[in-house]
C-alpha cells in the first residue's frame, strides 16, 4: 500500500477509533476508580481488623495496580510500536475485564491484592489510546480529538467514586466487581472487532541512542516529570482514608460511602469545569505562573480540608482545590513538548506517564500510612507542605536560562 493511500485510509477510519477509543478508556477509568468509596470496607469484609490496618491495607491495594502499570508503561509502549496500537488496546480491556471480574470474587486480602498488581500488569488501554488517536487524526483535528478523549478520561475518574458509592448498596460489593468486569468486557468487543489500524509502512530507528543528551533543557523536563508527581499526590493523598475520614464527621453510617464518593469526584468535576479556561490563561499569561500558582493554591486550600467539621465542607474544598489543578496536566505537557526534539516525544511522554504512576503509586501508600499511624489530618497537611515546596522549586527552575545543549 503506498503512503498516500495507507494515509486516506487511516483518515477514512478514524473518527470510528476516536469513539471506540473514548468508550475503552473511560470503562477502564470507571473500572479502576469506583472502589475508591468502598474499598476500606471490602478490606475489612476480607478479615482486617483495626481502623490502622484498614488504612493501611486499603492504600497497598488500591497502589498495587499502580505499582505494576508503571513498571511495565514502556514496555507495552516499545510492544505497541512493533506490534500495532489495537493489539495493546486488546490485550489492556480484556486484561482489565478478567481481573475486575476476578476481584468480585476475592475471599482473601492477598488475592484481592495480586488481583490489583495483575491489573496494572494488563492495563493502559487510555495510554494506548492516547497514542492511536494520536497517530491518526488529521493534523488540524489532533489537538480536538485528543481533548474529546482527555474528557472521557476525566469523565471516568469522575463517575468511577460515584458508582461505587451507590451501587454496592444495591447490588453489593461482588456484583459491582462482576458488573464493571462486564461492562470493559463491552469496549473489548467493541476495540476487537470494529477499530481499524493501517500497517505501519515504517519505522523509524534514528536517533535512539542519544538518549537524554538530545534534549537540550534536562533540568527543566525532569521539573516537570516531578511536578507531574505532585499532581497525582494532590489528586490521590486521601483517597485511602477518605471514608474513614468521613466516619469520623458524625455521618450517618449509610451516608458514608455516598458522601466519600462525592468527596472523591469533586476534585474531577473541578477539573473538567476548569481545564480549557486554565490553559486558555496559560497561553496568555504563560506556563509557569499558572504551573507554580495552580500548586500553591492547592497546596493553601489542603490546609482547612484537615479541619472540616461536615461532609459538604470537605466535597466544597475539594471542588476548588480540582479547579485550581485543571489545567495543569496540560501545562506541563506543553512545557515538555516544546523543549523536546520531535524524535524524542513519545519516550519522555511515557516517562512523564511513569512519573505520573509512581505518584499514584507512593502517595496512596504514604496517605495510608499516615492515616493510620500519625493521624488522618496529617496526610492533608503533609501534602500541603509537598505542593508549597513544589511551587517554589517550579518557580526558580522556571526563571533559570535554558542550559546549554
Amino acid at each position: 500500500m503506498s503512503i498516500p493511500s495507507e494515509r486516506a485510509e487511516r483518515n477514512l477510519y478514524w473518527k470510528r477509533n476516536l469513539l471506540i477509543c473514548l468508550f475503552g478508556s473511560f470503562t477502564t477509568l470507571v473500572a479502576m476508580t469506583l472502589m475508591l468509596p468502598f474499598l476500606p470496607l471490602y478490606v475489612q469484609q476480607l478479615g482486617v481488623q483495626g481502623q490502622a490496618n484498614i488504612a493501611q491495607w486499603s492504600g497497598i491495594a488500591y497502589g498495587a495496580t499502580f505499582l505494576t502499570a508503571g513498571l511495565v508503561a514502556p514496555l507495552w509502549g516499545r510492544l505497541g510500536d512493533r506490534y500495532g496500537r489495537k493489539p495493546m488496546l486488546i490485550r489492556a480491556s480484556l486484561g482489565m475485564a478478567l481481573t475486575m471480574g476476578l476481584m468480585g470474587c476475592a475471599t482473601t486480602l492477598w488475592q484481592l491484592v495480586g488481583l490489583r498488581l495483575v491489573a496494572g500488569l494488563a492495563g493502559g488501554y487510555s495510554s494506548g489510546a492516547t497514542i492511536m488517536v494520536a497517530s491518526q487524526a488529521p493534523r488540524n483535528r489532533s489537538t480536538w480529538a485528543l481533548g474529546l478523549l482527555s474528557s472521557g478520561v476525566m469523565a471516568g475518574n469522575l463517575a468511577g467514586p460515584l458508582i461505587g458509592g451507590f451501587v454496592p448498596p444495591l447490588i453489593g460489593i461482588r456484583m459491582t466487581f462482576l458488573g464493571a468486569g462486564c461492562l470493559i468486557f463491552i469496549a473489548f468487543l467493541a476495540t476487537a472487532l470494529l477499530i481499524r489500524e493501517t500497517p505501519q509502512s515504517a519505522r523509524v530507528e534514528a536517533h535512539t541512542k542519544n538518549g537524554w543528551r538530545d534534549i537540550p533543557n534536562k533540568r527543566l523536563v525532569l521539573t516537570m516529570l516531578g511536578t507531574g508527581v505532585l499532581l497525582m499526590v494532590a489528586n490521590m493523598s486521601i483517597e485511602p482514608i477518605v471514608t474513614l475520614y468521613i466516619r469520623t464527621l458524625n455521618t450517618t453510617p449509610t451516608q458514608v460511602t455516598f458522601i466519600a464518593a462525592l468527596v472523591m469526584s469533586a476534585a474531577a468535576l473541578g477539573s473538567i469545569v476548569s481545564a480549557s479556561s486554565v490553559g486558555r490563561l496559560a497561553d496568555r499569561v504563560g506556563y509557569h505562573t499558572v504551573i507554580t500558582g495552580a500548586l500553591t493554591i492547592s497546596g493553601l486550600l489542603l490546609v482547612p480540608q484537615a479541619f472540616v467539621t461536615t461532609g459538604s465542607q470537605l466535597i466544597g474544598l475539594r471542588f476548588l482545590m480540582g479547579l485550581s489543578l485543571g489545567g495543569l496536566l496540560p501545562c506541563l505537557t506543553a512545557v515538555i513538548r516544546h523543549n523536546v526534539p520531535d524524535h524524542r516525544v513519545g519516550s519522555i511522554m511515557g516517562a512523564a506517564i511513569s512519573a505520573q504512576y509512581a505518584g499514584q503509586v507512593a502517595e496512596p501508600l504514604l496517605g495510608g500510612f499516615i492515616g493510620g499511624q500519625i493521624g488522618m489530618r496529617a496526610v492533608f497537611l503533609g501534602t500541603s507542605i509537598l505542593l508549597v515546596l513544589g511551587a517554589t522549586g517550579n518557580w526558580f527552575v522556571l526563571r533559570l536560562p535554558p542550559q546549554k545543549h
